[in-house]
């Protein structure tokens, strides 16, 4: 990839992030923002290799935009689910979901959950409490945290082949939100979530760049709605 490519997309991406928050996220001002959506060469290389884990005859990418009571990852699971059925080996399938927009907790810890109050600025809550969830409840989720039973987590999906990244744009402006809020400070607030991000998940440039990174990869289309 050509130095001059990249640097036009760091500057696309912080122009991208400064019009999200001068929109629909007034009361982050600071351009200092944009900075953090910036990705140097070796992490735009480390995304752009990680698609070709890709693998099989059939492929597919769910568009993780909101919570949707888990369904981002409901649907990733009854992919393998009904290929099984029809006779396809996990070795010949690829699910990946995209998780952006407001579906961006479930690539992070349950530590972070807590300490941020994430089921609250998410809408998020715990099946056993009907509170908002002070944990990630479908990484490793507990018996009752999905809308149905049988039904695998992210951690589970992940060691049968299937692939969960992350959107950084949707990350630094939403761990800016939070730390404006809270009176902190907001690059050590968005490190600590970029630190917290699940092994195994990818941290992608944006959701909407890593859904058409698999399109090109061969992966169909599906939006991860219930």
């Amino acid at each position: 990839m050509k130095t001059a490519n990249l640097n036009s997309r760091r500057k696309f991406m912080g122009a991208v992030l400064m019009g999200a928050t001068a929109s629909t996220l007034s009361m982050i001002t600071n351009p200092m923002h944009a900075s953090m959506s910036s990705f140097d060469d070796k992490k735009f290389a480390a995304a752009d290799d990680w698609f070709k884990n890709i693998k099989g005859k059939h492929r597919i990418v769910y568009d993780g935009s909101t919570p949707h009571n888990g369904f981002p990852i409901i649907w990733n699971w009854a992919f393998y689910l009904s290929n099984n059925e029809t006779g396809a080996s996990d070795a010949e399938i690829t699910a990946m979901t995209v998780l952006r927009h407001n579906a961006i907790p479930f690539a992070l810890k349950s530590e972070v959950w807590k300490k941020y109050k994430l089921g609250e600025v998410f809408g998020v809550n715990d099946n056993a409490t009907q509170a908002p969830s002070l944990r990630n409840p479908y990484y490793e989720p507990k018996e009752g945290d999905f809308p149905m039973p049988v039904i695998q987590g992210i951690k589970d999906m992940q060691q049968r082949g299937a692939l969960f990244c992350v959107c950084n744009l949707a990350l630094s402006v939403y761990s800016g939100v939070v730390a404006q809020k809270m009176g902190l400070d907001a690059k050590e607030v968005y490190q600590e979530w970029l630190d917290a991000v699940q092994p195994g998940i990818q941290v992608v440039p944006s959701g909407v760049w890593a859904l058409g990174r698999a399109q090109e990869n061969g992966c169909g289309y599906i939006f991860a709605s219930n």
